[in-house]
Protein backbone atom coordinates (compact mmCIF):
# COMPACT_ATOMS: atom_id res chain seq x y z
CA UNK A 1 0.00 0.00 0.00
CA UNK A 2 2.55 2.51 1.06
CA UNK A 3 4.75 1.51 -2.12
CA UNK A 4 1.95 2.14 -4.48
CA UNK A 5 1.36 5.79 -3.00
CA UNK A 6 4.91 6.49 -4.01
CA UNK A 7 4.51 5.58 -7.71
CA UNK A 8 3.93 7.89 -10.65
CA UNK A 9 2.58 7.71 -13.47
CA UNK A 10 5.19 8.00 -16.16
CA UNK A 11 4.37 11.07 -17.70
CA UNK A 12 4.33 12.87 -14.54
CA UNK A 13 7.65 11.18 -13.57
CA UNK A 14 9.57 12.61 -16.95
CA UNK A 15 7.48 16.04 -16.01
CA UNK A 16 8.78 16.13 -12.79
CA UNK A 17 12.51 14.94 -13.51
CA UNK A 18 12.46 17.83 -16.37
CA UNK A 19 11.52 20.64 -13.72
CA UNK A 20 14.12 19.41 -11.56
CA UNK A 21 17.16 19.93 -14.11
CA UNK A 22 15.73 23.21 -14.87
CA UNK A 23 15.50 24.09 -11.22
CA UNK A 24 19.02 23.02 -11.21
CA UNK A 25 20.10 24.80 -13.82
CA UNK A 26 18.72 28.00 -12.69
CA UNK A 27 20.21 27.96 -8.78
CA UNK A 28 23.13 26.21 -9.71
CA UNK A 29 24.67 26.36 -12.73
CA UNK A 30 23.49 29.85 -14.00
CA UNK A 31 24.76 31.39 -11.36
CA UNK A 32 27.75 29.91 -10.78
CA UNK A 33 29.05 30.26 -14.39
CA UNK A 34 27.55 33.80 -14.15
CA UNK A 35 29.76 34.68 -11.26
CA UNK A 36 32.73 33.37 -12.94
CA UNK A 37 32.11 34.34 -16.60
CA UNK A 38 30.90 37.99 -16.06
CA UNK A 39 27.65 37.16 -17.78
CA UNK A 40 29.10 34.98 -20.29
CA UNK A 41 28.65 32.17 -22.06
CA UNK A 42 27.05 29.62 -19.33
CA UNK A 43 27.69 26.06 -18.82
CA UNK A 44 24.45 23.62 -18.51
CA UNK A 45 24.79 22.36 -14.48
CA UNK A 46 25.16 18.44 -13.99
CA UNK A 47 21.79 16.78 -14.19
CA UNK A 48 21.41 14.87 -11.17
CA UNK A 49 19.21 11.58 -11.40
CA UNK A 50 17.00 11.62 -8.86
CA UNK A 51 14.22 9.05 -8.80
CA UNK A 52 10.88 10.35 -8.57
CA UNK A 53 10.08 9.26 -5.74
CA UNK A 54 13.47 11.01 -4.25
CA UNK A 55 12.57 14.10 -6.00
CA UNK A 56 8.69 14.26 -4.64
CA UNK A 57 9.83 14.36 -1.43
CA UNK A 58 12.66 16.85 -2.11
CA UNK A 59 10.06 18.96 -3.88
CA UNK A 60 7.51 18.31 -1.08
CA UNK A 61 10.57 19.73 1.10
CA UNK A 62 11.59 23.03 -1.07
CA UNK A 63 7.83 24.09 -0.92
CA UNK A 64 7.68 23.73 2.67
CA UNK A 65 12.00 25.22 3.58
CA UNK A 66 10.22 27.73 6.09
CA UNK A 67 8.23 25.25 8.25
CA UNK A 68 11.36 23.06 8.00
CA UNK A 69 9.73 19.52 8.18
CA UNK A 70 8.23 17.24 5.07
CA UNK A 71 4.35 16.89 5.12
CA UNK A 72 3.64 13.61 6.78
CA UNK A 73 1.00 13.31 4.56
CA UNK A 74 3.40 12.52 1.36
CA UNK A 75 4.91 10.11 3.47
CA UNK A 76 3.70 6.26 3.09
CA UNK A 77 0.64 5.99 5.65
CA UNK A 78 2.89 2.99 7.49
CA UNK A 79 5.72 5.89 8.03
CA UNK A 80 3.09 8.30 9.11
CA UNK A 81 1.25 5.87 11.66
CA UNK A 82 4.90 4.53 13.35
CA UNK A 83 6.72 9.13 13.52
CA UNK A 84 2.82 9.49 15.30
CA UNK A 85 2.71 6.91 17.66
CA UNK A 86 5.30 8.72 19.56
CA UNK A 87 3.43 11.77 20.33
CA UNK A 88 1.27 11.87 23.06
CA UNK A 89 -2.65 12.23 22.99
CA UNK A 90 -2.41 15.98 23.19
CA UNK A 91 0.38 16.09 20.54
CA UNK A 92 -1.39 13.92 18.36
CA UNK A 93 -4.39 15.97 18.77
CA UNK A 94 -1.99 19.29 17.71
CA UNK A 95 -0.62 17.50 14.56
CA UNK A 96 -4.17 16.19 13.71
CA UNK A 97 -5.03 20.40 13.32
CA UNK A 98 -1.79 20.17 11.05
CA UNK A 99 -2.60 17.46 9.30
CA UNK A 100 -6.52 17.35 8.83
CA UNK A 101 -6.50 14.30 6.43
CA UNK A 102 -4.53 12.51 9.16
CA UNK A 103 -6.00 13.55 11.84
CA UNK A 104 -9.41 12.26 10.83
CA UNK A 105 -8.40 9.14 9.38
CA UNK A 106 -10.13 6.18 11.31
CA UNK A 107 -7.81 3.43 10.06
CA UNK A 108 -4.57 5.34 11.76
CA UNK A 109 -6.34 5.87 15.12
CA UNK A 110 -7.48 2.17 15.02
CA UNK A 111 -3.83 1.79 14.53
CA UNK A 112 -2.41 3.60 17.00
CA UNK A 113 -5.02 2.19 19.43
CA UNK A 114 -3.76 -1.19 18.71
CA UNK A 115 -0.35 -0.82 18.88
CA UNK A 116 -0.20 1.14 22.35
CA UNK A 117 -3.02 -1.37 23.78
CA UNK A 118 -3.08 -4.54 22.40
CA UNK A 119 -6.13 -6.10 23.70
CA UNK A 120 -9.31 -4.36 24.93
CA UNK A 121 -12.26 -5.48 25.41
CA UNK A 122 -14.31 -2.98 23.09
CA UNK A 123 -12.29 -4.27 19.87
CA UNK A 124 -14.28 -7.22 19.97
CA UNK A 125 -17.57 -5.74 20.22
CA UNK A 126 -19.92 -4.25 17.70
CA UNK A 127 -19.14 -0.84 17.37
CA UNK A 128 -21.98 1.67 17.53
CA UNK A 129 -23.01 4.75 15.00
CA UNK A 130 -20.42 7.10 15.21
CA UNK A 131 -17.84 5.62 16.93
CA UNK A 132 -14.56 6.78 16.94
CA UNK A 133 -11.21 5.55 17.32
CA UNK A 134 -9.46 9.02 18.10
CA UNK A 135 -11.59 9.69 20.74
CA UNK A 136 -11.27 6.11 21.95
CA UNK A 137 -7.53 7.02 22.20
CA UNK A 138 -7.47 9.57 24.00
CA UNK A 139 -9.99 7.83 26.49
CA UNK A 140 -7.46 4.91 26.47
CA UNK A 141 -4.97 7.87 27.37
CA UNK A 142 -6.57 9.16 30.32
CA UNK A 143 -7.18 5.97 31.63
CA UNK A 144 -3.72 4.91 31.53
CA UNK A 145 -2.99 8.37 33.54
CA UNK A 146 -5.63 7.52 35.95
CA UNK A 147 -4.44 4.04 36.65
CA UNK A 148 -0.66 5.33 37.48
CA UNK A 149 -1.93 7.49 39.93
CA UNK A 150 -4.73 4.78 41.55
CA UNK A 151 -5.02 1.38 39.62
CA UNK A 152 -8.67 1.02 41.02
CA UNK A 153 -9.91 4.33 39.60
CA UNK A 154 -8.15 3.69 36.42
CA UNK A 155 -10.11 -0.16 35.85
CA UNK A 156 -13.02 1.53 37.23
CA UNK A 157 -12.70 4.55 34.31
CA UNK A 158 -12.02 1.80 31.51
CA UNK A 159 -15.15 -0.27 32.55
CA UNK A 160 -17.55 3.31 33.02
CA UNK A 161 -16.35 3.39 29.38
CA UNK A 162 -17.22 0.25 28.33
CA UNK A 163 -13.61 -0.25 27.21
CA UNK A 164 -13.22 -3.26 29.98
CA UNK A 165 -15.22 -6.21 30.82
CA UNK A 166 -15.55 -6.61 34.22
CA UNK A 167 -13.66 -9.95 34.40
CA UNK A 168 -10.29 -11.65 35.35
CA UNK A 169 -9.35 -12.84 31.50
CA UNK A 170 -10.12 -9.58 30.31
CA UNK A 171 -8.22 -7.53 32.60
CA UNK A 172 -5.34 -10.05 32.28
CA UNK A 173 -5.04 -9.57 28.67
CA UNK A 174 -5.31 -6.30 28.94
CA UNK A 175 -2.39 -5.58 31.69
CA UNK A 176 -0.21 -8.33 29.42
CA UNK A 177 -0.17 -6.27 26.05
CA UNK A 178 -0.35 -2.54 27.67
CA UNK A 179 2.96 -1.06 28.44
CA UNK A 180 1.76 1.77 29.69
CA UNK A 181 1.06 1.45 33.25
CA UNK A 182 3.61 2.16 35.74
CA UNK A 183 4.69 -0.94 37.41
CA UNK A 184 4.41 0.15 40.44
CA UNK A 185 0.92 0.87 40.32
CA UNK A 186 0.42 -2.57 38.70
CA UNK A 187 2.14 -4.63 41.14
CA UNK A 188 -0.22 -2.47 43.99
CA UNK A 189 -3.36 -3.73 41.93
CA UNK A 190 -2.08 -7.20 41.08
CA UNK A 191 -1.24 -7.81 44.66
CA UNK A 192 -5.30 -7.11 45.99
CA UNK A 193 -6.53 -9.12 42.53
CA UNK A 194 -5.35 -12.53 42.95
CA UNK A 195 -7.81 -13.65 40.30
CA UNK A 196 -6.29 -11.50 37.56
CA UNK A 197 -2.34 -12.48 38.80
CA UNK A 198 -3.48 -15.84 37.87
CA UNK A 199 -5.44 -14.94 34.90
CA UNK A 200 -2.01 -12.99 34.03
CA UNK A 201 0.49 -15.85 34.64
CA UNK A 202 -1.47 -18.18 32.45
CA UNK A 203 -0.70 -16.02 29.29
CA UNK A 204 3.15 -16.69 29.20
CA UNK A 205 4.72 -19.14 27.54
CA UNK A 206 7.70 -20.98 28.94
CA UNK A 207 8.03 -23.96 26.60
CA UNK A 208 11.66 -24.29 25.73
CA UNK A 209 13.03 -21.55 27.77
CA UNK A 210 15.97 -21.59 30.02
CA UNK A 211 14.94 -21.59 33.77
CA UNK A 212 17.07 -17.75 34.30
CA UNK A 213 15.62 -16.70 31.02
CA UNK A 214 12.15 -17.61 31.52
CA UNK A 215 12.41 -15.91 34.82
CA UNK A 216 13.28 -12.97 33.65
CA UNK A 217 10.70 -12.57 31.00
CA UNK A 218 8.20 -13.47 33.68
CA UNK A 219 9.36 -10.09 35.69
CA UNK A 220 9.44 -8.11 32.78
CA UNK A 221 6.03 -8.30 32.69
CA UNK A 222 4.72 -8.51 36.93
CA UNK A 223 7.36 -6.65 38.68
CA UNK A 224 9.09 -8.39 41.43
CA UNK A 225 8.38 -6.78 44.68
CA UNK A 226 11.33 -4.80 46.30
CA UNK A 227 11.63 -7.00 49.69
CA UNK A 228 10.88 -10.40 50.19
CA UNK A 229 7.84 -11.37 51.22
CA UNK A 230 4.25 -12.95 50.81
CA UNK A 231 3.26 -11.63 47.32
CA UNK A 232 6.85 -12.08 46.24
CA UNK A 233 6.68 -16.24 47.44
CA UNK A 234 3.06 -16.19 45.46
CA UNK A 235 4.53 -15.07 42.05
CA UNK A 236 7.65 -17.80 42.22
CA UNK A 237 5.16 -20.21 43.47
CA UNK A 238 2.85 -19.54 40.18
CA UNK A 239 5.89 -18.93 38.44
CA UNK A 240 7.21 -22.52 39.08
CA UNK A 241 3.74 -24.26 38.29
CA UNK A 242 3.76 -22.56 34.93
CA UNK A 243 6.75 -23.35 34.18
CA UNK A 244 6.69 -27.00 34.73
CA UNK A 245 3.14 -27.05 32.55
CA UNK A 246 4.97 -25.30 29.89
CA UNK A 247 7.97 -27.79 29.64
CA UNK A 248 6.20 -31.50 30.59
CA UNK A 249 9.90 -33.16 28.54
CA UNK A 250 12.53 -31.03 30.24
CA UNK A 251 10.64 -32.01 33.87
CA UNK A 252 10.78 -35.52 32.97
CA UNK A 253 14.06 -35.58 31.66
CA UNK A 254 15.89 -33.73 34.34
CA UNK A 255 13.52 -34.86 37.37
CA UNK A 256 12.18 -31.64 38.08
CA UNK A 257 9.17 -30.82 40.30
CA UNK A 258 7.13 -27.18 41.22
CA UNK A 259 8.89 -27.75 44.70
CA UNK A 260 12.34 -27.49 43.00
CA UNK A 261 11.85 -25.26 40.16
CA UNK A 262 10.67 -22.86 43.70
CA UNK A 263 13.95 -23.42 45.13
CA UNK A 264 16.04 -22.82 41.83
CA UNK A 265 14.20 -19.53 41.34
CA UNK A 266 15.18 -18.45 45.02
CA UNK A 267 18.62 -19.55 44.65
CA UNK A 268 18.68 -17.50 41.28
CA UNK A 269 17.40 -14.37 42.85
CA UNK A 270 20.15 -14.94 45.51
CA UNK A 271 22.80 -15.27 43.40
CA UNK A 272 21.49 -12.49 41.26
CA UNK A 273 21.57 -10.15 44.16
CA UNK A 274 25.28 -11.46 45.48
CA UNK A 275 26.54 -10.83 41.71
CA UNK A 276 24.84 -7.52 41.04
CA UNK A 277 25.52 -5.86 44.48
CA UNK A 278 28.25 -3.46 44.92
CA UNK A 279 27.70 -3.92 48.73
CA UNK A 280 28.75 -7.38 48.50
CA UNK A 281 32.40 -7.67 48.26
CA UNK A 282 33.14 -11.70 48.39
CA UNK A 283 31.11 -12.96 45.40
CA UNK A 284 29.63 -16.66 45.33
CA UNK A 285 31.77 -18.72 43.98
CA UNK A 286 30.19 -21.05 41.12
CA UNK A 287 31.25 -24.59 43.71
CA UNK A 288 29.74 -22.98 45.96
CA UNK A 289 26.33 -21.93 44.70
CA UNK A 290 26.53 -25.43 43.58
CA UNK A 291 27.14 -26.99 46.69
CA UNK A 292 24.23 -24.62 48.08
CA UNK A 293 21.73 -24.84 45.76
CA UNK A 294 22.18 -29.01 45.52
CA UNK A 295 21.37 -29.27 49.13
CA UNK A 296 17.73 -27.98 48.64
CA UNK A 297 17.19 -29.64 45.82
CA UNK A 298 18.77 -33.02 45.61
CA UNK A 299 17.33 -34.58 42.69
CA UNK A 300 18.82 -31.35 40.18
CA UNK A 301 22.14 -32.29 38.43
CA UNK A 302 25.49 -30.22 39.01
CA UNK A 303 25.89 -29.62 35.18
CA UNK A 304 22.39 -28.26 34.95
CA UNK A 305 23.41 -25.91 38.10
CA UNK A 306 26.07 -24.81 36.98
CA UNK A 307 24.65 -23.61 33.96
CA UNK A 308 22.18 -21.81 35.92
CA UNK A 309 24.99 -19.62 37.36
CA UNK A 310 27.05 -19.20 34.11
CA UNK A 311 23.57 -17.98 32.73
CA UNK A 312 23.64 -14.90 35.73
CA UNK A 313 27.23 -14.25 35.44
CA UNK A 314 27.08 -13.60 31.91
CA UNK A 315 23.62 -11.79 31.46
CA UNK A 316 22.64 -10.62 34.93
CA UNK A 317 19.71 -10.34 37.42
CA UNK A 318 16.76 -12.47 36.75
CA UNK A 319 14.61 -9.47 38.18
CA UNK A 320 16.46 -6.33 36.73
Amino acid sequence: MGQALWRLPPRQQQQLQEELADQLTESGGGKRDQGRDGGGSQRRAPQHCYSPDIYHLLKTRRGKEQHGFIDLEMLPPELGITILSYLNATDLCLAGCVWQDLGNDEYLWQGLCKSTWGHCSIYNKRLPAGFSYRRLYLQLDEGSLTFNANPQEGISYFMSKGILMDHPKELAKFIFYTRRLNWKMLRIYLDERRDVLDELVTLHNFSNQFLPNALRDFFRHIHAPEERGEYLETLITKFSHRFCTCNPGLVRDLGLSPDAVYVLCYSLILLSIDLTSPHVKNKMSKREFIRNTRRAAHNVSEDFVGHLYDNIYLIGHVAA
